[in-house]
């Protein structure tokens, strides 16, 4: 039997934590921060400091630890866990720049010719208003550090571009994250996430998901965290699939390993697809060094292997000797966020529910607290509804029937999640 500690306590770590509990090798899972979410999967376990932390892990004798968040990985909690001889699922801190810094990661897949879109980095606003003359709109302005997911700005307008590039620039609108740029040329396609299992000297990738980044239907809006998501992707085929392997995933994972920093984890490429010449051609826009979320929350359903086996396998650099397997149906997930998400904090709301058919899928719980043994909407995103279904548009039929059993004074979420395949469908 397992312990197992999960760093994180939203919608991500939630929906691994409801994968994990269906594994009888798994006897308690522990939570780290506190959350009304994933308190009621497992026990929270507090801590002040990292030495605290490892103190605790030994004390319960946890047998590994799951790293959720990024920010995790970026402060070096792997590596001195590592050094502490526990076992993590997570990459180390240098192999975890590749989210850490936007610019690090640019330079570095530049180096082993992974197509990406043409870019500067910078600190000056001269060179970075040069560069955006250059440029025919809409303009991608990203922030070189950690910001939540809310560090990339696409806009239409030049002088909107410049004003937000001041204000980056001079820390005034994401702090230190922002006083470095990346600016990219625009790249016009689909979108795909596309998750790596990775042991540092193998990998395998996941089923392909797509995500709704933007507030609102129609992709209108700001950039979000992510409003929603489906598993697998149909317009990933099998060629597609190849050459996001063979042309951005193994290329930089070789790199990696050349460089001394083998990547052991997830890795989550986050790709754009382009027709040329009547083929469709990957390029890559960015990466994570975790689960995505809300992509996670419709990946964990599917999958078939249980995740405790994949990190035992990972552990032992013996992934290559493991077949993942997914069940052949689709997930989709659908935020419901509070009512000011994402421009600022929202009053906490009481949420209250209706009873529902389970084999609809479930709900995944992420900005919530417990208030007078009453769970209340706290901010953000709050909740998602996960359909599970034989194809995706049974499983978008399924999430938005889960809504139905859900209310709280402002919530608000996307009618439209999935359009693009379901357009395809009609």
């Amino acid at each position: 039997m397992k312990n197992i500690l999960i760093l994180g306590s939203g919608g991500r770590e939630y929906a691994i934590a409801l994968h994990l509990l269906k594994d009888k090798f798994v006897d308690n899972l522990y939570f780290t921060p506190n959350n009304a979410g994933v308190a009621r999967l497992g026990k929270i376990l507090e801590y002040k400091t990292p030495q605290e932390l490892i103190k605790k892990i030994q004390d319960l004798k946890i047998d590994f630890v799951i790293v959720g968040p990024e920010a995790y990985i970026v402060d070096g909690i792997t590596d001195l866990l590592h050094i502490a001889g526990i076992k993590v699922f997570g990459p180390s801190k240098k192999a975890g720049m590749l989210e850490g810094s936007k610019a690090y990661m640019k330079d570095f897949v530049t180096r082993y010719n992974v197509p990406t879109a043409r870019y500067i980095q910078t600190t000056d606003l001269k060179e970075a208003i040069a560069f955006l003359e250059n440029l025919t709109p809409p303009y991608v302005l990203k922030a070189d550090g950690l910001c939540a997911g809310k560090g990339v700005l696409i806009l239409e307008d030049f002088n909107e571009a410049v004003r937000n590039l001041e204000e980056m620039l001079s820390g005034k609108a994401f702090g230190d994250s922002g006083k470095c740029v990346v600016i990219e040329e625009y790249l016009e396609g689909f979108e795909l996430s596309v998750f790596a299992v990775c042991d540092g000297e193998s990998f395998q990738v996941l089923p392909a998901c797509q995500d709704h980044k933007r507030l609102l239907d129609n992709d209108e809006g700001p950039n979000t965290g992510g409003m929603g998501a489906y598993s697998p992707a149909p317009s990933c085929d099998i060629t597609l699939m190849e050459k996001i392997k063979n042309k951005i995933l193994k290329p930089t994972l070789d790199g990696l390993l050349k460089e001394g920093n083998p990547f052991c984890g997830i890795l989550f490429a986050g790709i754009m697809v382009q027709e040329k010449n009547g083929e469709l051609e990957p390029f890559l826009l960015e990466y994570n060094v975790r689960f995505g979320d809300p992509e996670c929350e419709v990946l964990m359903p599917l999958l078939k292997t249980p995740l405790r086996e994949i990190c035992e396998h990972v552990f032992e650099k013996k992934l290559d000797s493991l077949k993942i397997e997914f069940y052949p149906k689709s997930a989709m997930a659908v935020v419901v966020a509070s009512k000011d998400y994402p421009y600022k904090k929202s009053i906490p709301m009481p949420i209250s529910f209706k009873d529902y058919d389970s084999t609809l899928g479930h709900i995944v719980f992420a900005g919530v607290d417990e208030i007078d043994s009453k769970l209340y909407a706290i901010g953000g995103r709050v909740l998602l509804c996960v359909g599970i279904g034989e194809n995706v548009l049974e499983a978008r039929n399924n999430a938005y029937k889960l809504i139905e059993s859900v209310y709280f004074e402002g919530m608000h979420y996307r009618k439209d999640i999935g359009y693009r395949v379901l357009d395809a469908i009609k």
